[in-house]
């Protein structure tokens, strides 16, 4: 009887180890997925000097969320961190305003744009016991683009 507790007990520690390493992959990879999507939004900001509303801009970035897999099948709430819900979703903006010599000097004003990703686990345990999850998010900054003066 003491033998098939212990081959019981062993098998437990195998499952539950095989649970941690399965998890930390997969966090891994939407972690990755997540990231990439941030630096491809940066990019493309950029590339566009700030035009978001352009619709190329909404399909190159969403083209490239589904072809690398990144969810946008969930609310990010932005209004909530004071941002913008990105074209097409599953990312957050916010626009900042800066002077590269403190003055009102309106031909050096900039603007750079704060981007927000986050990463998606959808395990059904985890969605259960912690609905508002909201802790892997990944933020960057494009660099300063110049406003064009109307």
């Amino acid at each position: 009887m003491r033998d098939a507790v212990g081959g019981v007990v062993n098998l437990v520690i195998i499952v539950v180890f095989l649970v941690i390493v399965s998890g930390y992959l997969a966090f891994n990879v939407n972690y990755t997925k997540a990231f990439r999507v941030k630096n491809k939004i940066i990019s493309t900001i950029e590339e566009y000097e700030g035009n978001i509303d352009n619709r190329a801009v909404e399909e190159q970035i969403k083209q490239y969320m589904i072809d690398i897999g990144y969810s946008t099948a969930f609310d990010m709430n932005c209004e909530a961190k004071g941002m913008i819900a990105g074209p097409g979703g599953g990312w957050c903006y916010k626009q900042v305003y800066s002077n590269n010599n403190g003055g009102e000097d309106e031909g050096n004003r900039r603007v750079y744009y704060k981007v927000l990703t986050q990463i998606q686990i959808d395990m059904p345990i985890i969605r259960n016991v912690l609905p508002n999850l909201n802790v892997f998010q990944i933020t960057g900054d494009t660099k300063a683009i110049r406003v064009k003066s109307k």
